[in-house]
């Protein structure tokens, strides 16, 4: 099996995975941007133990098959934090041991202080997140890692949404860009960028795995991609 169909594979076996834990759901959800979604991904519904290790499994995966060069994973708070400790346990049970940090949200004032945690940030640093949006938490981020001397090397995330990302001008008026949050990333600030599965996927299930009740859901999801999508 050729690199590119295992990927196809690994992002279809994801769709189900998170499909069957409620992580992706159907319905009418209010994204960051104010639009209505037919479907919306919660990772905080992968909550117990077994859920979280086959998340991690699935990341590593994605990361080895990219072949993504970095030297320390990034979480940053609040959902990057899990994500990143999970995918740094799950990556040194296959043999690469990678250093692991996060931030807080508020500066710590009393004990070490600050408001990183755990290793020292250096060298290439792997942001792991849920999803990516606007990409302001990406850009904070980055602000961190370039603060503390490293270099923001490239981002994983779980499920790209590849719809248009939305920017605020100076007058407060929020308007749509012609290019998703991971095109900004990769073209603008020039880092890789690493998701599990994306929209397509999700749409390529639907139309040949899925049960009647969740194509049900098919029509919605292609009328907001052809409204929103990248």
């Amino acid at each position: 099996m050729n690199n590119k169909l295992a990927q196809k594979d690994l992002a279809q076996d994801f769709v189900k995975f998170a499909l069957e834990c409620g992580v992706l759901g159907f319905g009418e959800f209010k994204t960051k941007a104010g639009r209505m979604s037919p479907y919306f991904f919660n990772a905080g519904l992968f909550d117990d133990g077994a859920k979280l290790g086959k998340l991690a499994e699935f990341y590593a995966k994605s990361l080895i098959a990219s072949a993504i060069e970095f030297d320390m994973i990034f979480g940053p708070a609040y959902k990057g934090i899990p994500l990143g400790a999970a995918v740094a346990v799950e990556l040194a049970r296959q043999g690469r041991n990678v250093p692991f940090a996060y931030n807080r949200k508020e500066a710590k004032d009393h004990g070490e202080g600050g408001s990183l945690v755990g290793a020292k940030l250096q060298g290439r640093v792997l942001i792991v997140d849920d999803v990516m949006s606007a990409g302001t938490a990406t850009r904070e981020s980055i602000a961190l890692i370039k603060a503390a001397g490293a270099i923001p090397a490239a981002v994983a995330i779980a499920l790209d949404r590849q719809e248009k990302a939305t920017e605020k001008d100076a007058n407060g008026v929020v308007t749509d860009v012609p290019y998703s949050a991971v095109q900004y990333v990769r073209n603008q600030l020039g880092m890789q960028v690493c998701n599990i599965a994306g929209l397509s996927d999700l749409l390529d299930y639907l139309a040949t795995t899925a049960s009647p009740a969740q194509k049900s859901h098919e029509a919605a999801i292609k009328a907001y991609r052809d409204r929103y999508g990248v």
